[in-house]
C-alpha cells in the first residue's frame, strides 16, 4: 500500500466530515460477511446521490480510509476550491473525466480492455493514460489500495438499480484477487434529491454484502454483471 498517513488538517477534516455526514444521514452501516483485512477491495455500491461515496467511505474504520479511493465525476469536485480540496486531499478520489466515462461499447470491447490488460503498451499514449478510466482505477489497485466505484455509472432514482457498465468487470477480469465488496445504499436520495441544493436530514443504511467471486474464463461478460448486480438486489431486498 501507498503511504497512507494523512496531513493534521486532513485528519481534522476528515472527522468533522463524518460526523456531519453521520447527523444528517443517521448512516446505519451493516455488515452481512466477514471481509478479509489487508486485501484490497473494490467496493461497488448503487448510485443516487452525490453523498454517495462520502457515506460509503464514513463507514469505513479511520484506518483504512487513507487507502479507500473514491471514483467520481472530475466535472463535479473540479467546481470550486472547497470541492477540490475534498476530493484530493481528504477523499483521495479518482477524479474521471466525463467523457471518459461516456465510451461505447466498442471502445469498451477493444481500447480499453487492451490498456487494462497491458496498461504499459506503447500504444496507448500518455493522454489516453490520464483520461481512461479503467487506467486510472487499475493505477490504484496495482498500489495495493481499494476503490469505491458506482457501475451504474449515472445516478438512479434510488429504487431501481440500472444496468451495470463493463468497468465492473474488466477490473475483475484483470484484479482476480481483490475483494469485490457489494454496498446497497438506502434513502440517500432523499438526502439529497438530484438536482437539489438542500440536504434534508433522512435515516439512511449502508448494507455491506460478502464479496462476491471474481469473474473467470467460462463466465461471459454479460453472466458477470448480471451476477454482480443481483448481489445488490438481494441486499436491497433483505435475501442476504
Amino acid at each position: 500500500m501507498k503511504n497512507g498517513k494523512l496531513a493534521f488538517d486532513a485528519k481534522v477534516v476528515s472527522s468533522v466530515l463524518v460526523s456531519i455526514c453521520r447527523f444528517l444521514t443517521g448512516i446505519r452501516a451493516k455488515q452481512t460477511s466477514p471481509i478479509a483485512k489487508d486485501t484490497p477491495c473494490i467496493y461497488y455500491a448503487n448510485h443516487s446521490s452525490h453523498l454517495d461515496g462520502l457515506v460509503i467511505w464514513s463507514c469505513l474504520s479511520p484506518n483504512i480510509r487513507p487507502y479507500v479511493h473514491p471514483v467520481a465525476a472530475e466535472d463535479y469536485w473540479n467546481k470550486n476550491r472547497l470541492r477540490r480540496y475534498l476530493s484530493r486531499r481528504i477523499f483521495r478520489a479518482i477524479l474521471i473525466p466525463r467523457h471518459a466515462t461516456k465510451m461505447n461499447s466498442l471502445q469498451e470491447e477493444n481500447s480499453c480492455e487492451e490498456v487494462v490488460k497491458h496498461p504499459t503498451n506503447d500504444s496507448a499514449s500518455s493522454t489516453q493514460n490520464k483520461t481512461n478510466a479503467l487506467v486510472l482505477m487499475q493505477e490504484i489497485l496495482d498500489q495495493g489500495d481499494s476503490l469505491i466505484i458506482f457501475p451504474e455509472g449515472t445516478r438512479g432514482n434510488g429504487e431501481s438499480i440500472q444496468d451495470f457498465k463493463a468497468g465492473l468487470w474488466h477490473l475483475s477480469r484483470k484484479n482476480p484477487n481483490v475483494q469485490l465488496v457489494p454496498i446497497y445504499l438506502e434513502n440517500l436520495n432523499r438526502v439529497l434529491p438530484k438536482g437539489s441544493r438542500l440536504v434534508v436530514p433522512v435515516i439512511c443504511s449502508a448494507i455491506f454484502g460478502a464479496p462476491i467471486r471474481a469473474t473467470h474464463e467460462n463466465e461471459s461478460k454479460q453472466e458477470f454483471l448480471v451476477r454482480a448486480k443481483s448481489a445488490l438486489e438481494e441486499l436491497h431486498n433483505g435475501t442476504y
